[in-house]
């Protein structure tokens, strides 16, 4: 009789299994790799706003506007915002704007914006075009931004103080969708209640941009009150993911900063009313 030996079937049936199995371990420590190439920092925040249109002519007003972020909701700084523009109305849909920032931007999180830990200035111009396009009841805004950003390099000095190094320019894209809606029918001037819901992205080009083009994206879910065509007020859950433009220890970080975020709108004409015309008599 012939000794029985193993087939080369079944020896090559066995060879090949070992790659599916060293396919099926990549495939499920892949994720856990994935995971290792980011650092997420966590942190609660409240916004608190106020922008005020200053109209002085029929087609031109000035734009005025404050923005107080704070950090742990109100406790904490997080950044000051003060941006000013004019506004120009090309017509019923069309409104575009110019105009100046200067922002205050302080350490928060376990992993700060600014590389030493410190608070750094921003000076920042920007240009500005709002396309309105309402569909019923249902008011819909696209805002594109095109922003220049001086900001401030600080380093640690060898008492470990704050020392200014330069000004480093950056240029950044916007987009925003907004989506508002009355609940109810509006009283007189528009007044009555609304919910709203907007998006924006923000992405960098150009010289300077280190690490990545994606820079933030903000999120906010709203009810709002409009009392009459000069005052409204709104508010409602507000989120930020930012992604800093450096790596720590070779790993991309992101933000998530989860809040709420508050809003009050001011409408002024500061135009003359025309003369009453003469009476005849």
């Amino acid at each position: 009789m012939r000794p029985l030996t193993p087939t080369p079937r079944r020896a090559h049936g066995a060879r090949r299994g070992l790659p599916a199995v060293g396919l099926a371990l990549l495939l499920a420590t892949a994720p856990a790799a994935a995971q290792n190439t980011r650092l997420s920092d966590y942190n609660r925040i409240g916004w608190y706003t106020n922008t005020t249109t200053l109209r002085f002519a029929e087609k031109w007003s000035g734009h005025l506007e404050y923005q107080f972020r704070r950090e742990n909701f109100i406790t904490d700084w997080q950044q000051s915002l003060l941006r000013t523009g004019i506004n120009y109305q090309v017509n019923d849909r069309l409104t575009v704007r110019a105009g100046y920032a200067w922002i205050e931007t302080y350490s928060y999180g376990d992993y700060p914006l600014q590389a030493a830990g410190f608070r750094f200035p921003e000076h920042r111009t920007y240009q500005m075009a709002t396309l309105s396009n309402p569909v019923g009841k249902t008011e819909i805004s696209h805002r594109f931004m095109l922003e220049q950003r001086w900001v401030g390099r600080i380093l640690r000095d060898a008492d470990g103080g704050r020392d200014f190094d330069e000004w480093v320019y950056t240029n950044r894209a916007r987009y925003m969708v907004r989506v508002q809606r009355p609940l109810g029918t509006p009283g007189e001037g528009g007044r009555g209640p609304y919910a709203a819901a907007y998006d924006e992205i923000f992405l960098g080009f150009g010289r300077n941009v280190n690490e990545n083009v994606f820079d933030q994206n903000r999120l906010g879910l709203l009810l709002g009150y409009r009392f009459n065509p000069k005052f409204r007020l709104e508010g409602g859950f507000f989120q930020q993911i930012v992604q800093l433009g450096r790596e720590i220890e070779t790993r991309n970080v992101f933000q998530y900063n989860n809040g709420f975020i508050l809003n009050t709108v001011l409408n002024l004409d500061l135009r003359r009313p025309a003369p009453a015309p003469p009476t005849v008599n």
